[in-house]
């Protein structure tokens, strides 16, 4: 009995040990924040980026969807933002979310675009501790001049 008990202590102590600790090499969520200059619902040639703009990523539990993990970042010069994760979060949903705008021409969330789901976890076969997140964006208060040619390109045509 005693020799079981210690097999059984022996073969998933270091896996809950593994579990508990912290990552050595944390998850970098990496994204993007534009602005649809044109209020085509998508980014376009004339889509510009968000410089100090604020994400938010936020992590809930699958379950009881009480929230987890919360943590905000600001883009950069080309509306890029990265955000580090020391925590896997396997048993979670996690979304980027756009907080804000910098830009005040700029500051009405694009419906749809809001958003982006990614996923914090070692156990599901990506090999890379990068995480991409879908670009997500903000519409300006009015469509710029020149939109309406580069809304011409995403017509169909007949042949």
């Amino acid at each position: 009995m005693s020799k079981a008990v210690l097999l059984v202590a022996l073969c998933f102590l270091p896996a809950l040990a593994i579990a508990a600790r912290p990552n050595k090499n944390p998850f970098v969520v990496r994204g993007r924040v534009y602005c649809d200059t044109c209020l085509a619902g998508f980014e376009t040639p004339a889509s510009t980026y968000i410089s100090g703009a604020v994400v938010r990523l936020e992590c809930k539990d699958r379950r009881t969807m009480e929230l987890t993990y919360s943590h905000e970042a600001r883009t950069d010069s080309t509306g890029s933002y990265k955000i580090l994760v020391n925590e896997d979060h396997d048993e979670q949903f996690c979304d980027a979310m756009l907080v804000r705008s910098s830009q005040l021409r700029c500051s009405n969330v694009s419906p749809g675009h809001d958003r982006a789901r990614v996923t914090l976890t070692r156990f599901n076969g990506i090999a890379s501790d990068d995480r991409f997140a879908n670009n997500m964006g903000f519409l300006r208060d009015a469509a710029m001049p020149g939109c309406a040619d580069i809304m011409k390109l995403y017509q169909e045509t007949e042949d």
